[in-house]
């Protein structure tokens, strides 16, 4: 079992920044994949970001340039610059972890809201 705790969602107009946290009850290093994805109000959840077991990252077309994804040994981090109001959703930690059997667990959510 892995549990996350999102924190660091708030308000903050449009051109500004946020940096969101998440809290690993296991050392992320050990995991698949740990990142962060987000779903808007009658939208789909999205990827947003995320960190591949040896360290390379991927990211979504609309955070390429303005965010970026980070982890020390039980926290993974993302910084958002730039936000637009399109950026506006909750925001969930999400991590795998297994080889031959994978595991999925997410946060509860942090709401990001961006005016404009």
């Amino acid at each position: 079992q892995v549990q996350l705790v999102e924190s660091g969602g708030g308000s903050v107009r449009a051109g500004g920044s946020l940096r969101l946290s998440c809290a690993a009850s296991r050392v992320t290093f050990s995991m698949k994949t740990i990142g962060w994805y987000r779903q808007a109000p009658g939208k789909q959840r999205e990827l947003v970001a995320n960190i591949i077991n040896g360290g390379r990252t991927d990211y979504a077309d609309s955070a390429k340039g303005r965010f970026a994804i980070f982890r020390d040994s039980t926290n993974v981090y993302l910084q958002m610059d730039s936000l637009k109001p399109e950026d506006t959703a909750v925001y969930y930690c999400n991590a795998v972890t297994g080889v031959t059997e994978l595991r999925q667990y997410w946060g509860q959510g942090t709401q990001v809201t961006v005016s404009s």
